[in-house]
């Protein structure tokens, strides 16, 4: 039942293809076309495709990879000394669903010249941060991510959804419906593993068009499979919109007063296939030690996940999206959510189904942790990584589970202490970046070059004091917003 075609034809899990296996398959498929994929410095796919010509040549493509111009792709690197090899992963192979010619694609790895994992690439960063966990502390992060976005499309008539109302909304009101329906059937195609979709709180009827805000939240997996599985879902929710003639953005804030599209990212700690967050039901030490860690390089962490100026005109008061740093049960307002995760609950399938005389198993294994500050703008390849490297230190860290408990605003808490704020604009949030730098990079898992970059970019934007301005903020508003439709 696997949605995945190449993993059908073999008859076995991606992450078990092989060489042999791939050219199998395109021999059979009557593939023509071989799509290299990698993730490039600005966060979206790239693309070098070859003609397939015989076996021979699809034996040492696979086999050899192939050079490109890391210079075009990554900012920082020399043009003098740029060539950098790709090498695909076979784990990631997938059919290309709207290539007219039939067409395979595979993400790609980048190497340096003397055939080492370039430690500044998206993809090694992410994996370097998840393998320093494990070596540390024997514990694996899984993540799944909230993709949320909006369709903006010329108005419909008939059937109008009032503003803020959207949530779970169902056609006719909800108009959008088909397009995040195709989006999960091709996310899953490509190797994706969906939870589930509906329509978001977001709704804007204008004179001439209407913008409808969607969810698409995915199940949990090792941190550097969740983070390609966020990029090929925006390449395909683009690509759809193109298909249907409407515009797909994961911008941050699109209208004032409305609700701005997040991307929330779900961990769990794990330990073989055991979720170490949860003892007798109820969270335990790691878990609060895990939060310890959020909580404590949260301003820096928005550097990774809130990447442009509108990113702090999300995180607002009264837009269910975090401002203090704390955490909570079920809040929405908090920066770090615990779910609902099964625990403690009475069989509610057989309250419902009376026939039915099944139980509730394994119950623990779904419970999280939600981190809601992250929006569209995110780097994906880098959140997660720096979610690693948040999650070693809080299990490391003395004091963790005293900070944990100084910044939970459960009921019987609330008003204790003066809760610290994440920052409200680029320019403070490369400075919390600065300023925690080597904990990032610690032990290499972010370069001193990454995070430079990554500072850089953000103080470029120059928007140190702009939520204050009251003068002509409505027309900034706007001209970022334009900007920005298409960020990340």
């Amino acid at each position: 039942m696997n949605a995945n075609r190449i993993a059908g034809f073999l008859n076995k899990e991606p992450k078990s293809f092989t060489r042999k296996d791939l050219i199998r398959f395109i021999n059979r498929s009557g593939i023509e076309i071989i799509n290299f994929r990698y993730v490039g410095g600005d966060g979206r796919l790239k693309t070098l495709s070859f003609s397939v010509t015989g076996s021979r040549q699809l034996d040492d493509l696979l086999a050899r990879g192939e050079r490109v111009d890391g210079s075009s792709i990554f900012s920082y690197i020399d043009a003098a000394s740029s060539d950098l090899y790709v090498i695909p992963r076979y784990k990631t192979a997938y059919l290309n669903p709207f290539s007219a010619i039939p067409a395979l694609d595979i993400l790609c790895s980048f190497y340096t010249q003397e055939g080492t994992p370039l430690p500044s690439s998206p993809e090694n960063i992410v994996r370097r941060a998840h393998q320093v966990l494990k070596d540390r502390t024997g514990l694996s992060l899984e993540a799944m991510g909230e993709l949320e976005y909006y369709v903006l499309a010329d108005r419909q008539s008939g059937y109008p959804m009032a503003a803020q109302s959207g949530y779970h909304g169902s056609a006719p009101f909800a108009k959008w419906e088909a397009l995040r329906c195709e989006a999960m059937r091709l996310i899953t195609q490509t190797g994706g593993k969906i939870k589930y979709g509906h329509t978001e709180v977001g709704y804007i009827g204008q004179a001439k068009r209407d913008m409808e805000q969607h969810e698409i939240e995915f199940d949990l997996m090792p941190i550097e499979d969740a983070a390609d599985q966020i990029v090929i879902a925006r390449w395909i929710l683009r690509m759809l919109g193109y298909k249907y003639g409407v515009s797909v953005s994961f911008t941050p804030k699109i209208a004032v007063g409305h609700a701005g599209s997040g991307l929330h990212i779900h961990s769990r700690l794990i330990k073989g296939r055991q979720n170490m967050m949860v003892k007798s039901k109820r969270l335990n030490d790691t878990a609060r030690r895990l939060i310890a860690g959020y909580l404590e390089l949260a301003g820096s962490l928005t550097a990774f996940g809130n990447t442009v100026p509108l990113s702090y005109q999300r995180l607002v008061p009264g837009q269910e999206a975090p401002t203090n740093i704390c955490w909570g049960e079920r809040n929405r307002s908090v920066l770090v959510r615990i779910p609902l995760g099964w625990l403690n609950v009475k069989d509610m399938i057989g309250d419902a189904n009376p026939r039915e005389k099944s139980k509730l198993s394994r119950s623990v294994e779904n419970q999280t942790v939600e981190l809601r500050s992250p929006d569209g703008s995110a780097d994906i390849h880098l959140l997660l990584a720096g979610l690693a490297v948040a999650a070693r230190h809080g299990l490391e860290m003395k004091g963790a589970l005293s900070l944990a408990d100084r910044l939970c605003v459960d009921d019987k808490k609330t008003g204790r202490v003066q809760l610290p704020r994440l920052p409200t604009s680029c320019w403070e949030s490369a400075g919390r970046l600065i300023k925690d730098r080597r904990i990032y990079e610690r032990d290499g898992v972010f370069s001193s070059v990454i995070i430079d970059g990554v500072a850089g970019k953000l103080k470029s934007y120059q928007d140190k004091g702009w939520m204050k301005k009251g003068s002509g903020q409505k027309r900034r508003l706007k001209t970022l917003i334009d900007k920005y439709l298409h960020c990340s």
